[in-house]
């Protein structure tokens, strides 16, 4: 498509800027193959792009700039089947993670990634509860956590993981994995059942969540 080049040559160190065009203008272009609402394109949806390869990956990962330029390509060559079935970010979002969980699978990075993944979430790292020691302490049990998860099934804890912390929907989780609905809501079920079992079965975990922190 004519406008791929476009998107994979914009600068990112360029100051975001908000597109000239509405997303359904921006959309029925792309899908006639028109190049010249790429940049428009790109800065409507790099900052969702963005932000879940950041959440997936961590902040830090030397690998993250080169996934977001993969997941924009990918998202320019696949959005002819974008039918406005749901949000636009939520798609977005959707593409953008299976590029990262392949990337990931590839890597064989669980470990490293569940933690991350937990511990990005602001309401958890700066909540009003969760100050001083209690912060050190909370994030410790994320990191129990992620240890659980690492020993659990891996597609058990990607199910758990995106459905239940990322809030992802179970269309999206199936989506992003490559399986069927029903076989994600299946890993989900079982996977929410085990990790449950885990934490309970923990005393520090199973005290954490007694107390009621995030």
């Amino acid at each position: 498509m004519p406008a791929l080049s476009v998107v994979i040559g914009t600068s990112t160190a360029d100051a975001p800027r908000r597109p000239a065009q509405s997303d359904d203008e921006i959309l029925s272009a792309l899908r006639r193959g028109d190049a010249r609402v790429a940049d428009d394109f790109y800065w409507r949806v790099k900052p969702t792009v963005d932000r879940t390869v950041r959440r997936l990956l961590g902040r830090l990962d030397s690998d993250g700039e080169d996934l977001v330029q993969i997941a924009l390509v990918q998202l320019i060559e696949s959005v002819t089947g974008y039918r406005g079935d749901c949000p636009l970010d939520a798609w977005v979002s959707a593409v953008s993670a299976h590029v990262v969980y392949k990337h990931i699978r590839r890597r064989r990075l669980e470990r490293s990634i569940f933690a991350a993944a937990l511990e990005d979430d602001e309401e958890i790292a700066c909540g009003p509860r969760t100050a001083g020691g209690e912060t050190a302490s909370l994030r410790e049990a994320l990191q129990q956590i992620g240890d659980h998860l690492v020993a659990m099934r891996s597609d058990r804890a990607w199910a758990f993981l995106l459905h239940d912390v990322c809030g992802y929907s179970l269309d999206e989780v199936a989506h992003i994995c490559g399986v069927s609905v029903v076989a994600a809501q299946s890993r989900l079920v079982r996977g929410r059942r085990e990790i449950h079992h885990k934490i309970a079965a923990d005393p520090r975990l199973a005290a954490i969540l007694e107390r009621g922190e995030p």
